[in-house]
């Protein structure tokens, strides 16, 4: 009997990998619904990297988003090991934990593979990185981003829940938007460099919906976290 290995996308955990047709229509959805109705913490951190980076879209602009993007869920993590720590003798709660641990890895990594792949596409266009905007400003702010989240998750998670959301609704349409801004994406092949990882697409402007929708996935699931009761 030969043994098969199975390497498709969806056997790596993240959200799911959608055909052509549904990337198209799930851009359509995003393109008619509203934004959310972003609190003014979520606007704050929305306003410098319009600044630096411009309002619209671009390559430059969504790797340094998903620089950020990959911080809630770093918080959340280092969160979890503190409690599985404290509720270790208390099995139902500790497992619970631990699950969310691994779900915030799963999302870290589905965001760590957007950053390669946008920073991919920024290399085939040839552009320079420049120290102030792809170094020092990312990091300063997610520091900032990182302790907020961990503090708002201290005190009350809801709100840490919010705010992801709020950045994850703030990502699907600036993608979902840019590629609507942008047709000529359609008639660019991927490039493929991941494709082992998070599949192949048709042409670039595909690549971005699946990562538009991944965002969706990651807001719904801080949505419904947010109704749930508290660990």
């Amino acid at each position: 009997m030969t043994l098969t290995v199975d390497h498709r996308p969806e056997a790596l955990a993240g959200p799911p990998k959608l055909t052509r047709e549904q990337l198209r229509a799930a851009q359509e959805e995003t393109l008619a619904a509203p934004r959310m109705d972003y609190s003014l913490l979520a606007r704050m951190m929305f306003k410098p990297v319009d600044l630096l980076y411009g309002r619209q879209g671009s390559f430059t602009k969504f790797a340094m988003l998903e620089i950020i993007a990959r911080v809630p869920y770093q918080a959340w993590e280092r969160m979890g090991y503190w409690a599985v720590h404290r509720y270790r003798t208390r099995s139902d709660l500790a497992r619970r934990v631990f699950e969310r641990i691994v779900e915030a890895r799963s999302d870290q990594d589905n965001e760590q593979f957007h950053l390669l792949i946008l920073e991919d596409l920024v290399d085939r266009q040839g552009i320079r990185r420049n120290w102030l905007l792809h170094r020092v400003a990312p990091w300063l702010i997610s520091f900032f981003y990182y302790h907020v989240s961990w503090l708002l998750f201290l005190v009350h998670p809801k709100s840490s829940y919010r705010l992801n959301a709020e950045f994850e609704d703030h990502a699907e349409h600036s993608y979902m938007e840019f590629v609507a801004d942008n047709p000529h994406l359609e008639f660019v092949p991927d490039p493929g460099a991941y494709t082992r990882e998070y599949g192949h697409y048709r042409s670039v402007a595909d690549l971005l919906r699946q990562i538009g929708h991944d965002e969706r996935v990651h807001k719904l699931d801080s949505l419904e976290k947010m109704a749930e009761p508290r660990l």
